[in-house]
């Protein structure tokens, strides 16, 4: 019998075109998902300008259905492709995918859905995904752990200033009253929190000496409040760039120069496992083989 070859399999050739970024045809088909996306986010803009859809109507719809299908056919590839379609289909992406699809078909099938054709915008989160390329993956990871390494503290922070916006809210229905526009605690927190974070719409305004006074303290503290959090992430990110990464094949560290890190986009066709390491031949998580 003769030896299978690897890569021999259209499955597996379509794999690694659409689920790595490392070889040429996975870079480029990266690219081309990328324009086909944001052309897409502009084709949304666009119909939501009256003036426009009603002269480039029939041109933002033929448009709209050439990408819609485009975007079907990848997804039907995206399924055939791996060896637990239920997985991608489940996924995070892949639920994505699907909404991110199916408004234009559902505007056939049932009247008065065009509305859904919004949830087509869904699609921009698809640039993350893209963005999985070995240059992001050491940031991206850096990122993710100073982030859960700053949740509690910035929990505390936000509940911190949850009840001081409950407090000055409170502070100013008192002084200023219904006359001045704080006519309940509610309508005076949310003026509070506009004011907090420098916002400042302006359709609520204290007119007392004393109720200016407080307005002005409470956004002179919003300076402050707006860098503390930022500072906190800051921080953390700071020292996740002295922590080494832990190579997800081996229990030893990588090196934490992004350039130096050996792991790459590859991406498991049987359990959809990423980060694997350089030149793996099998998924550090179920064992297949990356290449078949």
């Amino acid at each position: 019998m003769p030896e299978k070859k690897p890569h021999s399999s259209w499955r597996a050739k379509v794999h690694e075109i659409i689920y790595e970024a490392d070889t040429p045809e996975g870079k480029l088909f990266d690219i081309i998902l990328l324009i086909a996306i944001l052309a897409s986010i502009l084709l949304v803009m666009l119909e939501s300008i009256e003036s426009l859809d009603e002269k480039y109507h029939t041109f933002f719809n033929i448009s709209e259905w050439i990408i819609t299908v485009l975007f079907s056919i990848e997804y039907i590839l995206r399924i055939v492709s791996v060896k637990q379609p239920i997985k991608y289909v489940t996924s995070f992406y892949g639920v994505i995918d699907l909404l991110s699809t199916i408004p234009k078909y559902l505007s056939l099938i049932f009247v008065g859905t065009h509305a859904l054709v919004a949830f087509r915008a869904i699609r921009l989160l698809r640039v993350f995904r893209i963005l999985k390329l070995v240059r992001f993956l050491s940031a991206s990871n850096h990122l993710v752990a100073a982030l859960k390494a700053s949740r509690a503290k910035i929990s505390v922070f936000m509940l911190a200033v949850i009840i001081i916006t409950i407090i000055l809210g409170t502070v100013m229905y008192l002084i200023e009253g219904k006359e001045h526009g704080f006519d309940n605690i509610p309508k005076s927190v949310y003026w509070c929190i506009v004011t907090l974070t420098t916002v400042g719409f302006g359709d609520i305004t204290p007119q007392t000496p004393l109720g200016q006074i407080i307005a002005s303290l409470i956004m002179i503290m919003g300076y402050g409040i707006i860098a503390v959090p930022t500072g906190i992430v800051s921080a953390e990110y700071s020292k996740q760039d002295d922590k080494p990464l832990k190579n997800p094949n081996t229990a030893s560290p990588l090196p934490t120069h992004p350039s130096k890190v050996d792991v790459n986009s590859q991406i498991c066709a049987n359990c959809l496992a990423d980060k694997h390491k350089d030149k793996a031949e099998y998924c550090y998580n179920c064992g297949h083989n990356l290449h078949i």
